[in-house]
């Protein structure tokens, strides 16, 4: 067995840990594409889905049952309601506006 230089091993480490270095690189590059926020939209906050939560309490669903045998449809039902409680406020609030032409931006 021939005795290995000491500037072989060291390119053998030196080499072993560029490449470990590139490929956690470009893992940890693949994971944060794919948990950040795509561009255009927002963070949500904490007010938003706690309101989001309360509608769907109110629509019916309890996320306090724990072991729930009807889950996720319950949830989904709930999300239904809430969607078209939604659909029915956005239709309302534009069949009670004046249409808007001719009017001044003024």
């Amino acid at each position: 067995m021939k005795p290995i230089s000491l500037n072989r091993l060291v390119a053998r480490t030196v080499s072993g840990a560029l490449c470990a270095s590139a490929a956690l690189l470009f893992t940890s590059a693949g994971v944060y594409a794919q948990t950040a926020p795509a561009s255009g939209t927002h963070q949500v906050t904490r007010a938003e889905v706690r309101h989001e939560l309360e509608e769907l309490e109110a629509a019916g669903y309890n996320p306090s049952q724990g072991e729930d045998e009807n889950y996720p449809a319950d949830i989904q039902e709930a999300e239904r309601k809430v969607a078209a409680m939604h659909a029915a406020q956005a239709n309302a609030s534009i069949g009670n506006q004046p249409a808007m032409q001719g009017m001044s931006m003024h």
